[in-house]
Formats: C-alpha cells, sequence, structure tokens
C-alpha cells in the first residue's frame, strides 16, 4: 500500500470511529430525554424516528394532532444505524406506525455510500420493523433537498426514487414524498425552509412536511378511521 493510500484509509477509518462515537452519544442523550418524559413508553401511537430533520421538529406532537406520536429520532442517524437500533426506537413502543426519515447523512459524504445502497437499507429497516411487529405499518420519507448538500441531491433524488420502487412489493409499507412539496413553482428551493445551517428544515418547512404526511396518517388512524372500523 502506497504512503497515499495509507493516509486516505487512516482518515476514512478515523472518520468511522469519530462518527460512530459521536452517533450513539447523541443516541443516549436522546433516549435520556425520552426517558425523562415518560416512566414508560406509550403504546399504540405513531413512532417518528431517524435522523436530525425529524430529531429537531419540536412542533412535531402539536402538528400531528390529534394522532398520538413519540419522536425517537436523533442527530447523525442513517439508516444502519437505525436498524440495530429497532427494538428500542420503534418495538418498545407497539407502535400502529412507523415514519422514518433517513438517507440524508448516508449520502451526504460522495463515495461513502450509493443510492442502491441506501435503498437496500432502508427496505432492511422495513423488513427488521416487519419481522418484529407483523401488523405495524411503516412509512419511509423521501430525502429532502438543502443547500448544504445540494451537490449530492442527484444521488439522494436516485435514492428516493429506488426506495418508492422497493416499496411497491412490500405489504403496510408506503412512500411519502416530502421533497417534491418544497420547490416552488420556478422549481427553487425557497431559502426560509432551512434554518441558518442551510441544513435542517424551518418552522415553515415543517409546514410543508406536515401537509404531505399528516392525511395519509390520518386517512388510516385518524378518528374517523378507527370508528369506522368499530363493530355496528
Amino acid at each position: 500500500m502506497g504512503l497515499v493510500s495509507l493516509c486516505l484509509f487512516m482518515l476514512v477509518v478515523g472518520f468511522r470511529e469519530i462518527r460512530s462515537t459521536a452517533v450513539a452519544k447523541e443516541l443516549e442523550s436522546s433516549f435520556l430525554k425520552l426517558e425523562e418524559k415518560a416512566k414508560a413508553p406509550q403504546q399504540g401511537g405513531i413512532v417518528f424516528t431517524g435522523a436530525s430533520s425529524v430529531a429537531y421538529w419540536d412542533s412535531l406532537g402539536s402538528d400531528m394532532k390529534p394522532l398520538a406520536v413519540v419522536n425517537t429520532a436523533y442527530g447523525g442517524a442513517e439508516y444502519t444505524d437505525l436498524t440495530p437500533q429497532i427494538d428500542r426506537l420503534v418495538v418498545a413502543y407497539h407502535p400502529v406506525a412507523v415514519v422514518v426519515y433517513a438517507g440524508d447523512n448516508d449520502l451526504a459524504t460522495p463515495g461513502r455510500k450509493t443510492p442502491q445502497s441506501v435503498a437496500r437499507d432502508a427496505l432492511e429497516f422495513v423488513e427488521t420493523v416487519h419481522a418484529k411487529l407483523p401488523d405495524t405499518w411503516v412509512y419511509v420519507l423521501s430525502i429532502k433537498p438543502s443547500y448544504a448538500r445540494w451537490d449530492q441531491w442527484p444521488q439522494m433524488k436516485e435514492a428516493d426514487g429506488l426506495i418508492q420502487d422497493e416499496l411497491r412489493g412490500q405489504d403496510r409499507a408506503e412512500f411519502i414524498d416530502v421533497a417534491t412539496p418544497m420547490f416552488d413553482a420556478n422549481g427553487k428551493l425557497p431559502r426560509d425552509f432551512f434554518v441558518f445551517d442551510g441544513l435542517h428544515p424551518s418552522a415553515k418547512c415543517y409546514l410543508v412536511w406536515t401537509a404531505a404526511i399528516k392525511p395519509v396518517l390520518l386517512k388510516r388512524f385518524g378518528p374517523a378511521a378507527s370508528s369506522s372500523q368499530k363493530p355496528s
């Protein structure tokens, strides 16, 4: 191995170790906050999990009312982080549905993962949930565009298409596109859809996400849907 190759290898290994430690700390911090809110997990609601774009959704509970939701997302998460933690993130809550957002961090570093590998990882997440909770619905959110990661958007968009194709063959699984509504009539991303870092959604963007996600959930799990399933 040449000197340059050796240096690159050491950088990659070092990056992975640093990232793994940071993600683990963020995960533990998130669970401590959840444990402070409730001694026992809320059962039968809807779990939102994934990366920081959901973790930082402070208005999620009020935005999704009257649906009962819990947020187990944490910063830095990738699909390959979520699946090994699925018992803590999802299964403990025995939810009727899971809404997951990932793929953003997976493709943030060029060359580390591919749209194809991310699509496979997303499908593995869905299949792992169903192996443990066969009756639970899984809703996979599209990867969002952002100014901070605009150069990676073509790969993210490709991954979205592949994930959508994969889910067509799955029972109790659905793809929800939150990316398309983020573009204006001229195909541009409004600057005020993001906070100062150009990456994470602003309150205005979360309103767009709510409009895309909430009707889908209400149709299947809202009060009207529940009453129609009761025996007459």
